[in-house]
C-alpha cells in the first residue's frame, strides 16, 4: 500500500516503510534561497530606530592576529625588493671647500672629493704629492717647533721632547742652556740639579741620564761637536732615527723624514701606507717623494696633525685637504663646530716656540709664553 504526498517545494514518497530523499535534497537549496530572500526583504522594509545606534562590528583579537600576517605578507609581495631593502648609508663626502685660512696665507685650492678605492701606485704618488703641495700653501712658515740656536741645543731639546709637548720643552730649555751652554758643561753637571730643571718635561730622571750621557759622548768622541752623519748620531744615548733626522734636516740641511706620532697617524689616515713600524713607515713614505722634499714634508704633516687633524677628534669641516682625504668624516664635519677644534695659530692661540721665525709671526702666529707666565 503506498502513500503519495505532493507539496509546492518538493515531493516525498513512501512505499512499504521506505523513504526516498532525492526530492528533499533537490528542494533544500530552494528553501534556503527563499528564506534568505525573505530575510533581506524584511530587513530592507524595517528602518532603524533613530534613538538606537548600531555598534560597529569589533574584530576579535584572534581574528586580528590571523588577518594581520596576511596583510603584511600581501604588502611585502606587492612591494618591490629595492623598496623593502634599507638603503646603505652613504659615506660622508668632503666639501669642495674646507679651508681654515690663516691671515696673509693663500687658501688651499679646491678639488672634487673622490673616494679612494683600489688606488694604483701612480695614483697614490700623485695624490700624496698633491696633499703635500696643498699643505705647503697652508703652512708656508712650517718650521721645527723646538727652540734652538745650534745643533747641540737641538739634539738635547729633541731628546727631551719624548712623551711631552714641544711647548713644554721650549719653556724648560732656556734655564738648562743658560746654566749648561756646551756639551762639556752638561757632561760635568750634577744629575740632581739637572733633574730639578727637567722635572716639568716628565720622565725627568731618564731624560737627565740621556742628556748627560750624550753630552759626555759628544765631548769625548766628537770633540764637543754634534756629528752630521746618521750612523754617528744614533750612537749617542737617547738618540734614535727620529731624533737623528730632526737634527740632520734642521741643523745640517740634510733631508730626512721625522716619523713622530702625528706623522704616523696622518699617513695611515691618508692611506699612504698601512705600516705601523716607524722604520717601515719612513721607507714607504720616502718612496713616494723626492728625497729633497723629505724635511719639509715632515713639517707639513706634523703641523697639520697638531693643528687640524687631531688624534681623537679631527676638524674635518675645517680641513683644507678634505677632498683628498679618504678618512674624511672621522671627525667633526660641521664647519662652525670644526673651527672650534683648531689649535695654535689656526685657532688664534699662541704657538709652541718662545722665539718663532719671523715668517711665522708675519702669518699671524703668536709666540708661546715662558714657563710660569699667566
Amino acid at each position: 500500500m503506498g502513500v503519495r504526498r505532493d507539496s509546492a517545494v518538493g515531493e516525498q514518497r513512501t512505499d512499504g516503510g521506505k523513504e526516498t530523499a532525492k526530492a528533499t535534497k533537490r528542494a533544500a537549496p530552494a528553501k534556503r534561497v527563499t528564506a534568505e530572500k525573505g530575510a533581506v526583504k524584511k530587513s530592507a522594509e524595517k528602518k532603524p530606530t533613530p534613538t538606537k545606534k548600531t555598534a560597529p562590528v569589533k574584530k576579535t583579537a584572534a581574528a586580528a592576529k590571523k588577518t594581520a600576517p596576511a596583510k603584511k605578507a600581501a604588502s611585502a609581495e606587492q612591494t618591490p625588493l629595492a623598496k623593502r631593502t634599507a638603503p646603505a648609508k652613504k659615506p660622508p663626502v668632503a666639501p669642495k671647500k674646507a679651508t681654515a685660512a690663516v691671515k696673509g696665507v693663500t687658501p688651499a685650492k679646491t678639488v672634487t672629493a673622490k673616494p679612494v678605492r683600489e688606488e694604483s701606485r701612480t695614483a697614490l704618488v700623485r695624490r700624496a704629492r698633491r696633499i703635500d703641495r696643498e699643505l705647503a700653501e697652508v703652512y708656508p712658515y712650517a718650521h721645527p717647533e723646538l727652540d734652538f740656536e745650534n745643533p747641540f741645543q737641538l739634539v738635547v731639546a729633541t731628546v727631551l721632547s719624548a712623551q711631552t709637548t714641544d711647548l713644554r720643552v721650549n719653556q724648560t730649555t732656556p734655564a738648562l742652556f743658560a746654566k749648561y751652554p756646551t756639551p762639556e758643561d752638561l757632561a760635568a753637571a750634577d744629575p740632581e740639579e739637572v733633574e730639578e730643571i727637567l722635572r716639568p718635561t716628565g720622565f725627568f730622571r731618564a731624560k737627565t741620564k740621556s742628556v748627560i750621557g750624550l753630552s759626555k759622548a759628544l765631548a769625548e768622541d766628537f770633540g764637543g761637536e754634534v756629528p752630521g752623519r746618521l750612523e754617528d748620531l744614533v750612537r749617542l744615548p737617547g738618540v734614535g732615527r727620529k731624533t737623528a733626522f730632526v737634527v740632520l734636516g734642521n741643523a745640517f740641511g740634510r733631508p730626512g723624514i721625522t716619523v713622530d706620532t702625528h706623522f704616523q697617524r696622518l699617513v695611515r689616515r691618508w692611506r699612504w701606507t698601512a705600516e705601523t713600524d716607524p722604520d717601515k713607515i719612513e721607507a714607504a713614505v720616502g718612496a713616494l717623494f723626492p728625497k729633497s722634499d723629505w724635511t719639509d714634508l715632515s713639517h707639513h704633516v706634523i703641523w697639520h696633525g697638531r693643528r687640524i687633524c687631531h688624534a681623537r677628534k679631527p676638524a674635518c669641516g675645517a680641513c683644507p685637504i678634505a677632498p683628498l682625504c679618504p678618512a674624511y668624516g672621522e671627525g667633526e664635519t660641521d664647519p662652525e663646530k670644526a673651527k672650534k677644534l683648531l689649535k695654535y695659530e689656526k685657532g688664534g692661540l699662541p704657538g709652541q716656540r718662545l722665539k718663532p721665525p719671523r715668517s711665522y709671526l708675519d702669518a699671524g702666529g703668536k709666540p708661546a709664553p715662558p714657563l710660569g707666565a699667566g
